[in-house]
């Protein structure tokens, strides 16, 4: 076992055994803190797909991640109400809501990306983040669905044969669903896809030269990422039981960046430690200041300067690179 997988084993057989460890110390708020840990790095490892592997610096995946927990809201709303939403019943069960939340925020990306890369650079972040401002004051202005409060969810999703408003259950499905996608982001990137993907950001014009076309390409990866961040706003939907705009703000994507600049970007397995740092830390802080972000500016700017790779990279060496 080299370095690097002696580290990714031991990233998830910590977060395995988290739960046995909090009941240990009688401290249930660590569940709800790794529970937390692990929703986010699902929505990190979808951002780093498009930027770690595909240079693409999107500011627009809050967007997705406020859609993905919009959508579990509004069906519970509904089925709350006894409406139907455009003749369809809803569903309480997660096999139907979380699927749906993932295709709504892949189509999301779909349009967004379409018209988004036909541009690049400083052009390409902004066209994304004016798109996420767009979805943001529209949730505010969606008064039947709470506006600017937002909107309660009176229950979790249900799945056969599991308690999901058990908080230990919730954690492990949740810790499932990001090891499922985390594997299937690493057969992305290792396929023939992700390799021309990763041409493209090393030499965009050699890569057209042999005959690749980059907007087919960076539009696919960039609807799986939205996809999969709608996944983790389901998820933590399911989790707060709440759903806000405050998920769609642009400040939220920054979050996400910022977790993938911690752990490391272009590394997959970088941002959960990314993610579980990055939460660490506000918990940590913010008991102390509410000026904790003071603080975090100078823990990124070291990273950034003594570990190209982040987190992972120190920790895992040479062969963090993919």
């Amino acid at each position: 076992m080299n370095r690097k997988s002696l580290v990714v084993a031991l990233i998830f057989a910590v977060l395995l055994c988290m739960p046995p460890i909090a009941h240990g110390v009688g401290n249930s708020f660590l569940i709800n803190l790794v529970t937390q840990f692990v929703i986010y790095a699902i929505a990190a490892v979808s951002l780093d797909l498009v930027l770690g592997y595909g240079a693409m610096v999107s500011f627009g995946h809050a967007a997705f991640f406020g859609l993905g927990g919009y959508v579990v809201a509004i069906v519970a709303f509904h089925m709350d109400q006894g409406q139907t939403i455009f003749g369809w019943g809803g569903s309480e069960s997660a096999l139907v809501i979380w699927p749906l939340a993932m295709a709504v925020a892949a189509v999301a990306g779909l349009v967004m990306g379409f018209l988004s890369l036909r541009t690049s650079g400083i052009q390409f972040i902004m066209i994304t983040l004016a798109f996420a401002q767009m979805l943001y004051f529209v949730l505010i202005g969606l008064v039947v669905y709470g506006g600017d409060d937002g909107l309660s969810v009176t229950a979790r999703n249900v799945l056969p044969g599991l308690d999901l408003g058990n908080a230990t259950v919730f954690y492990y499905v949740c810790l499932a669903l990001m090891a499922a996608w985390v594997w299937l982001c690493r057969r992305i990137v290792g396929s023939p896809f992700g390799m021309t993907l990763r041409g493209f950001k090393q030499n965009e014009r050699r890569s057209v030269n042999l005959g690749y076309a980059p907007l087919r390409y960076r539009l696919s990866a960039f609807v799986i990422s939205a996809a999969g961040t709608g996944l983790a706003g389901a998820l933590w939907a399911n989790y707060a039981l709440y759903a806000s705009p405050d998920m769609a703000a642009w400040t939220k994507s920054g979050e996400l960046m910022a977790m993938i600049v911690l752990g490391g970007m272009g590394t997959i397995f970088g941002p959960i430690l990314g993610a579980a740092v990055y939460l660490g830390l506000e918990q940590a802080l913010t008991a102390w200041t509410e000026n904790w972000l003071l603080f975090l500016g100078p823990i990124l700017i070291l990273v950034v300067l003594f570990s190209k790779r982040g987190i992972f990279g120190w920790l895992a060496g040479s062969a963090s690179h993919d």
